[in-house]
C-alpha cells in the first residue's frame, strides 16, 4: 500500500484526499527523453519530479506505460506486468513511484482492460482454436452469409473506422474490436477473465505502491450480447456508428462493483473512469455514488466534445456558444449539491487538442491571456482537477502549415485516408483543416522545456514533430517571467489550496445568457468567492460588489474586463 494512502487531514476527516486534489497528466512518450532515442521515458519523468512538485499539484497521472506494440500509443497492451521498452524497465517505473512518494506526490496509472493487444498471450491462445483454455476470453461470433457472401455479425463501425469485427482464419470466426483491429475486446462475461484482469492489471501495480487508476473506456465492458444492427445514419457505407450499443451495457454496474470490491477498495485507491455517452445525472449517478462503490468520479464529455460534430462526423468541427459552455459547466457542477456524487473538471488531455486554441485565441497577442483565463476557469471549479502536461505554459495546437504526414495519431490518419477516398479535394482539405483543430496529436506534442534543439525534449529525432514556436513558448522562458502563464498556474493552485470554496463550494452562474463573459460565485461554509472571466477580445463591463477583495488577476479597470481577462474576488 502507498505510504500516502491515508485520508484527508484531521481538520477535514470526512473529505477524501482526492476531492481537493489537482492531477497533472503525463503522456510519457512526449514528456522527456533521457537517452536520446526520441521517445520520452520514466527516467526522464523522474528527473522532472521537482519541477512537477513546484507546480503545487498533488497527483501525477501517467498514460499507458505497459508493454505494447504501440499501434494505439500504448492503449494496446501486450503485457500488463511489464513496461514498454521505450519507456524503460520495471525498475524505472518503481523508481518513479518511489521518488514521487518521497516528494508527497501520489501516482495513478492508466488502466486499459476493455481490450488488449492482439499480441497479448491471452489473445494468441484464444485465436488458435475454438477449444483451447482461453477460447472464450474474447468476443467471438460466427459470420453471417448474405447471398453466399461472408459478412460480419452486424454493421457496427469501429471507433477508428471500418468494421468492428475482424475475421480470424484459425477459428473461422469474427472477433469484436471497438477500436483498432489490433485491439480485441475482452469477454468480461467470464469470471476467470475478470479475475485475471484484477490480478495482472490492477493488483500487480497496487502492490507496488500505485495510488489509483484512470480507467480507460470504463463503461464499455458489458456488451449487448444480442449484437443488434445499428441504425443507418450513413447510407453510403455498410458500417454504422453504434455508440449507443458500446456503452452502459446490462451488467456494467455489477462488473464495476466487483472490480472495486476485489481491488481498489483494498488499497484506498483513487479511481476516475473514462465514461463516454453519459449525458444526464441519472446515468452518471450509479457510476460515482459513494454508496454504490464503483468509481470515485468519471470524466464527462459535454465540454470535451462541445466543438465536435455528431457521429459519423465527430472528428469535424462545429460551432459552439459560450452560453452552451456555461450551461454544461453549471449542469456538471450541480451534480454534487446535496448528493454523495463527485465530479471532475478538465479542458484538455491526451485525447483532446489544446484548450487555448479550442476555446480562446492562440495568436501571439492573446494566447497568454487566454491561457490564464481558462486556467482560472478550471481551477475555480468544484471537483477533482485534471490538467495536462504543457497546459501550465499555455501550449497551443500545431501550426496549420503542417500536413497529414506530420501527424502520428492512428485515428486522424485513418479518418483522413477514409475521407480522401471520396475524391473530393475541397472536402479532403476541410477534413485536414478540422484535424488541425481537433486531432489528438495536438495534446501529444513533445513537451517544450527550453529553446535548445527539439525544445530540450530529446537529443535525438523526436517521435513526433516539435512545435515550430518552441523557442518562445517553453518552460525555461516562463520560469524567468514573474507574470508568465507558468507562474500564474502556480499562484492559482496555491490559491485553490487556501480557499476550500474553490474545490468544494456550491457553484452559481450569474450570467447564463451572455456570449462574452462567464461570471459565477463559489460558496462553502462561511466563504464566498466571485469569479469573472472574459471569453472575448473586447473589453466587457462587469459589476464588482462593494467590499470585494481581489485575490488573483489583473485589475486594469474596476468596471471592465480586458481581452480574455480573469479575476477572482473574495466576497465574504
Amino acid at each position: 500500500m502507498s505510504p500516502l494512502a491515508s485520508s484527508a487531514s484531521t481538520a477535514s476527516m470526512t473529505i477524501a484526499w482526492w476531492k481537493t486534489a489537482t492531477v497533472y497528466q503525463i503522456y510519457p512518450q512526449s514528456y522527456l527523453d533521457s537517452n536520446g532515442d526520441g521517445v520520452g521515458d520514466f527516467p526522464g519523468i523522474t528527473s522532472k519530479l521537482d519541477y512537477i512538485k513546484s507546480l503545487g499539484v498533488d497527483v501525477i497521472w501517467v498514460c499507458p506505460h505497459y508493454k505494447s506494440p504501440q499501434v494505439d500509443m500504448g492503449y494496446d497492451v501486450s503485457d500488463y506486468e511489464d513496461v514498454y521498452e521505450g519507456y524503460g524497465t520495471l525498475q524505472d517505473a518503481q523508481t518513479f513511484i518511489d521518488e514521487s512518494h518521497k516528494r508527497g506526490l501520489r501516482v495513478i496509472f492508466d488502466l486499459v482492460v476493455n481490450h488488449t493487444s492482439d499480441q497479448h498471450a491471452w489473445f494468441k491462445e484464444s485465436r488458435s482454436s475454438k477449444t483451447n483454455p482461453k477460447a472464450d476470453w474474447y468476443m467471438w461470433k460466427d459470420a453471417k452469409y448474405v447471398d453466399g457472401k461472408r459478412m460480419p455479425p452486424n454493421n457496427w463501425k469501429a471507433h477508428f473506422g471500418g468494421s468492428a469485427w475482424e475475421w480470424c482464419e484459425e477459428r473461422e470466426q469474427y472477433y469484436l474490436h471497438y477500436f483498432a483491429v489490433e485491439q480485441p475486446d475482452l469477454n468480461w462475461e467470464l469470471e476467470e477473465v475478470r479475475q485475471a484482469i484484477y490480478k495482472t492489471a490492477i493488483l500487480f501495480w497496487l502492490e507496488r505502491g500505485v495510488d489509483g487508476f484512470r480507467v480507460d473506456t470504463s463503461n464499455m465492458y458489458s456488451k449487448n450480447l444480442e449484437f443488434p444492427d445499428a441504425d443507418i445514419v450513413d447510407p453510403d457505407n455498410f458500417e454504422q456508428p453504434a455508440t449507443k450499443y458500446y456503452s452502459n451495457g446490462p451488467r456494467i454496474h455489477e462488473f464495476l462493483q466487483e472490480m472495486n470490491r476485489e481491488t481498489f477498495a483494498k488499497y484506498d485507491a483513487m479511481t476516475v473512469g473514462e465514461a463516454p455517452h453519459i449525458f444526464s445525472v441519472d446515468v452518471l449517478a450509479p457510476f460515482v455514488s459513494a454508496a454504490r462503490k464503483e468509481f470515485d468520479m468519471v470524466f464527462e464529455f459535454d465540454i470535451a466534445e462541445m466543438d465536435c460534430g455528431k457521429a459519423p462526423l465527430h472528428r469535424m468541427r462545429r460551432d459552439w456558444k459560450i452560453s452552451d459552455f456555461k450551461k454544461s459547466t453549471a449542469k456538471s457542477q450541480s451534480y454534487i449539491d446535496g448528493t454523495d456524487l463527485w465530479i471532475t473538471a478538465y479542458l484538455e488531455n491526451h485525447d483532446r487538442s489544446r484548450m487555448v486554441t479550442r476555446f480562446g485565441d492562440d495568436s501571439p497577442e492573446f494566447r497568454g491571456p487566454t491561457a490564464k483565463m481558462l486556467a482560472t476557469y478550471l481551477l475555480t471549479l468544484s471537483g477533482t482537477i485534471f490538467m495536462h502536461q504543457g497546459g501550465e505554459i499555455g501550449m497551443i495546437n500545431a501550426p496549420k502549415t503542417w500536413s497529414i504526414e506530420d501527424y502520428r495519431d492512428l485515428d486522424a490518419i485513418q479518418w483522413h485516408a477514409e475521407q480522401a477516398k471520396r475524391g473530393d479535394d475541397a472536402w479532403t482539405k476541410k477534413v485536414l483543416d478540422d484535424l488541425q483543430h481537433l486531432s489528438r496529436d495536438h495534446g501529444r506534442l513533445p513537451m517544450q522545456w527550453d529553446n535548445s534543439k527539439n525544445a530540450g525534449f530529446t537529443t535525438g529525432t523526436p517521435w513526433l514533430r516539435v512545435h515550430d514556436e518552441y523557442e518562445v513558448l517553453n518552460v525555461a522562458e516562463q520560469e524567468k517571467d514573474q507574470n508568465s502563464v507558468l507562474n500564474y498556474y502556480r499562484a492559482l493552485i496555491a490559491l485553490r489550496k487556501r480557499h476550500p470554496a474553490l474545490a468544494l463550494g456550491h457553484f452559481e452562474l450569474l450570467d447564463p445568457e451572455s456570449e462574452t463573459t462567464m461570471c459565477y460565485t463559489k460558496e462553502y461554509l462561511q466563504e464566498k468567492l466571485l469569479v469573472l472571466l472574459n471569453f472575448s477580445k473586447e473589453s466587457q463591463r462587469v459589476d464588482i460588489p462593494d467590499g470585494a477583495r481581489l485575490l488573483i488577476g489583473t485589475e486594469a479597470s474596476a468596471k471592465s474586463l480586458s481581452a480574455y481577462e480573469a479575476r477572482v474576488y473574495l466576497l465574504s
